[in-house]
């Protein structure tokens, strides 16, 4: 009793409502911060940067892209250093948490370019899946788009997934962007560029985008 201070007066009732905006807390005289702010952002991440808040050596991490950032942001979830597009950053744990839980059945669409030309006997193999972190799985969806792109949706998010499938069907992949999550798009943000998200952009992170062309 009497260790909390609130404006400079001693709290002595565990209810006492404070407005973490305009009140000064101390305990034992030290400042109490309030919870920190919650930010939440897409990006459109470049090639060769990598989803990590630490450094190794003196290769270019997500986090440099946020250099007037005030607050402690991490990646919702990865993409591989060679691989761009659309990804989730924030300092909201619980948020992160419920995006990347399997419960969420939160589906990605990504676009990748490969060296050959995309033939029904490869459609039927990258439908079929590949075995990842000692599981089978299978996409979505796959879908040719054009000569050597295909479309492919899936929602394990285990780590090289796409890159697996394409290679277990015999494919060769020399560009791979994420594209969507849940209903929430990409759309014309240039590689590093940045934005908050809306409301409505995190309702959308949850609902199922109506496309959804099988083989």
């Amino acid at each position: 009793m009497g260790r909390v201070q609130v404006n400079g007066e001693t709290v002595k009732v565990p209810q006492f409502l404070v407005d973490w905006s305009v009140d000064r807390i101390t305990v034992d005289g030290s400042n109490v911060k309030g919870e920190e702010e919650k930010v939440f952002y897409m990006i459109n991440k470049p090639k060769g940067v990598i989803c990590s808040a630490e450094r190794i050596g003196n290769k270019p991490i997500i986090l440099d892209l946020f250099p007037d950032s005030r607050h402690r942001l991490f990646t919702i979830g990865r993409l591989d250093k060679d691989s761009t597009g659309l990804l989730l950053v924030t300092n909201d744990g619980q948020f992160s948490q419920k995006v990347i839980h399997p419960s969420s059945n939160i589906i990605k669409e990504y676009l990748v370019k490969t060296t050959q030309e995309i033939s029904g006997q490869h459609l039927e193999e990258l439908s079929q899946g590949a075995r990842v972190d000692e599981k089978w799985v299978r996409p979505v969806s796959v879908e040719k788009v054009r000569k050597g792109t295909f479309r492919i949706c899936v929602k394990e998010g285990k780590k090289h997934e796409v890159r697996i499938i394409a290679e277990r069907a015999g494919l060769k992949v020399i560009e791979l962007t994420r594209i969507r999550i849940g209903s929430l798009f990409l759309g014309t943000l240039s590689p590093g560029e940045f934005r908050l998200l809306t409301e409505t952009d995190k309702t959308l992170i949850f609902t199922s985008h109506g496309k959804s062309k099988k083989r």
